[in-house]
């Protein structure tokens, strides 16, 4: 008989998290797929176990298929986890389980932590329809294009979000949300667990100062078919575009890459909005 893929939830940080079917499963798996080869050593240390283990992350996933399939072509299992939380959601293994299907093997999930879910139960919002989208676009522009796009969703929108680009997120999610509710959730499960809800601008305010350490969720309320999203950021762009006329001494071509590189916008559609709004002329 064929081996069986096995996908395992870990725990997100909390190693008392890991069920009893997870920690009997990586025992007796052939073979451990794993994102980190030292973090899962850690993990099976904990749990007084040695298996064989192959790093499958997302520069090695697709080379290490045919290592992988071949356990499982021997009659062997194969347990598949990534550092945390449940495999190949915003995390490595996709390639790996499709390629399993693909060749004919049993592929089980052992579900458990998920950040996706935790965020969720613990947000207080909508949960029946929800949108899980991964890790915001680093750039700027790009963030806030997402942004954008996701502002007149009506389902519960849940993201990632790296430490070092949180505030500027936070910041954008002020000026294209304005009041709407977020739950930002921060080392889930873990000893510095940090769950704030209100406005953007009032998670912005209470994670303070500090340096933000920890892997972040957040859990966005749907649109509630209120004012129109873009409202919020039109009124964000008029206060920009008085403060860089002022600053620019009444110049209203360098007002305007100023105010529309603030929002990260083009300038032509910078004016269209001023100009709906009565503060440019075309």
């Amino acid at each position: 008989m064929a081996g069986i893929l096995h996908v395992v939830a870990t725990p997100l940080g909390n190693l008392e998290d890991l069920s009893p079917r997870a920690k009997d499963t990586l025992g007796r798996a052939a073979l451990i797929a794993c994102e980190d080869t030292r973090r899962t050593a850690k993990l099976l240390a904990r749990c007084g176990l040695e298996r064989p283990m192959v790093a499958v992350h997302k520069f090695t996933e697709r080379e290490r298929l045919d290592d992988v399939l071949a356990v499982l072509a021997r009659g062997e299992d194969v347990a598949l986890v990534s550092d945390g939380g449940t495999p190949a959601i915003s995390d490595p293994g996709a390639l790996l389980v499709a390629a399993a299907h693909a060749a004919g093997y049993v592929v089980s999930p052992v579900p458990g932590p998920s950040a996706v879910v935790a965020i969720l139960s613990a947000s207080g919002l909508a949960s029946d329809r929800f949108v899980f989208e991964g890790f915001l676009p680093s750039r700027a522009g790009e963030r806030r294009n997402r942004l954008r796009a996701l502002a007149g969703d009506t389902r519960t929108v849940v993201v990632y979000e790296a430490p070092h680009r949180v505030r500027a997120s936070l910041d954008d999610l002020a000026a294209i949300l304005g009041s709407r509710t977020i739950v930002l959730g921060r080392e889930l499960t873990k000893v510095y667990e940090t769950i704030l809800r209100g406005s953007a601008r009032e998670v912005l305010a209470a994670l303070g100062d500090g340096e933000i350490k920890g892997e972040i969720a957040i859990a966005i309320a749907g649109h509630d078919g209120a004012d129109p999203p873009e409202l919020v950021e039109d009124d964000r762009l008029a206060i920009e575009w008085e403060k860089a006329l002022a600053e620019a001494s009444g110049d209203t071509r360098a007002a305007l890459k100023a105010a529309a590189k603030a929002l990260g916008i083009k300038k032509p559609e910078a004016w269209r909005r001023l100009a709906e709004r009565g503060l440019v002329r075309d």
